[in-house]
């Protein structure tokens, strides 16, 4: 990264010096030539002036009063129509620099003088542009170099964060950059780190608490396969179907709640339709409370749509019922409906329900009102927020729990009619 950075920059500096350089140079060159050929154009045009004069007042050309004007090294020549030319000065030598200027008379004067001081002068003027040249890319060098460490190593620190987050360190990292947009990824990094943290946490308890949903299902699987195998028990085909029943209903538990386990927070929450899936979630109560001598009533609105996982829901309402079922007493009711603009499933029973004194604690993990492991209802509760859901007692009877889940957007599915709220 930090090679790919100092490349770059290295590149721009070298198309920018280049790109300015050359016209630089081109222009200093030129400006050296035209200040030379400019003051020799004014010695010139001043020798003319005094030749004119000369020859206005009809005397002899005496060059010796114009020699003040001719540089040291400068020839000057004057041409005369039908006159011999007149030069005065040493020879120039090859390509020198002259300026001619015209005299009366359509003669001309010009001035001449060797090119070496001025090739010397315009070398001079290149070496100061290409010194300048190659301060700005030694400049440019040093500022690539630090610029290159400034952004390589933050980058190199927060893919190393990124790095350990996935390794499952989700410890928080405080160092900043002062670089904005790194400090956004790893002020993002840190919320990811946390948001994980709970994630993972999550899972754990869920995982932790896969014993406790199956203990229920696990003790009336052990009845059913000891009375089976009680050698002064007759068997009866139906005990045995029973007891099949309870097996493939414990397998069916596993299964979800390994799933739910695995994908705690995901979005997997979908549109479910509560009209026909809540029916089916509590059927497998009904012959516990019948055997009981409870009834188990189940009313749902028609058409009744909530963002909701099956496995989730399925389990969590599983919970409830079996706290209803060994706390509580009489009819035990299942009610779905729309409610301000949530869709609520309401779990009541006509027991005293929980203590007035528990209810701000009855979904921590360990409290419980009747000697139990005080763990089914935090989990129920994790498993309705996992699909942004809420889990609450009823406020108007502490014998009644209440699932609050989302109602589903429009564009959440394809191909379903959705009904407007009735309204009040």
């Amino acid at each position: 990264m930090r090679r790919r950075i100092l490349q770059s920059i290295l590149l721009a500096v070298a198309v920018t010096a280049v790109a300015l350089g050359l016209p630089l140079g081109f222009s200093a060159l030129r400006l050296v030539e035209d200040i030379t050929r400019g003051e020799l154009s004014g010695r010139v045009q001043q020798i003319a002036a005094s030749l004119d004069d000369q020859l206005a007042f009809g005397r002899d050309l005496d060059l010796g009063q114009i020699r003040v004007a001719v540089p040291e090294d400068g020839q000057i020549r004057v041409t005369i129509p039908g006159e011999p030319p007149v030069e005065q000065g040493p020879d120039p030598g090859p390509n020198p620099v002259v300026e001619r200027a015209a005299i009366v008379q359509q003669g001309t004067v010009s001035l001449a003088v060797p090119s070496g001081p001025l090739r010397t002068a315009q070398a001079q003027m290149a070496a100061v542009v290409l010194l300048l040249v190659v301060l700005s890319v030694g400049t440019g060098m040093l500022v690539a170099n630090v610029t290159a460490r400034r952004l390589s190593e933050p980058l190199r620190h927060v893919g190393d964060r990124a790095a350990r987050l996935g390794a499952g360190d989700f410890r928080p990292d405080s160092r900043r950059h002062g670089v904005p947009e790194l400090d956004r990824v790893a002020e993002a990094l840190d919320t990811s780190a946390a948001a994980l943290s709970q994630l993972v946490e999550r899972e754990r308890e869920l995982v932790g608490d896969v014993s406790h949903q199956l203990r229920s299902h696990l003790t009336a699987l052990q009845l059913r396969l000891e009375e089976l195998a009680d050698p002064r028990h007759q068997p009866e085909p139906g005990e045995a179907r029973a007891a099949l029943e309870q097996a493939e209903l414990l397998a069916r538990v596993l299964e979800d709640l390994l799933a739910t386990a695995t994908a705690v927070r995901s979005l997997s929450a979908e549109p479910l339709e509560l009209s026909a899936e809540l029916p089916t979630m509590v059927a497998e109560w009904r012959d516990r409370l019948r055997g009981a001598g409870r009834a188990l009533r189940v009313r749902v609105e028609p058409n009744l749509l909530a963002r909701a996982t099956p496995a989730r829901l399925r389990e969590a309402i599983g919970v409830l019922l079996e706290n209803a079922v060994v706390h509580g007493a009489g009819t035990v009711a299942v009610t779905a409906r729309l409610t301000g603009g949530m869709v609520t499933i309401e779990v009541t029973d006509q027991g005293k329900g929980v203590p007035e004194e528990l209810v701000p604690h009855v979904f921590e993990r360990g409290v419980s009102a009747a000697g139990s492991t005080g763990v089914g209802l935090a989990v129920a509760r994790a498993l309705v927020e996992a699909d942004g859901g809420r889990l609450k007692v009823s406020p108007e009877r502490t014998a009644a729990f209440v699932i609050y889940l989302r109602v589903p957007r429009v564009d959440d599915v394809l191909g379903v009619s959705w009904r407007a709220e009735a309204p009040r």
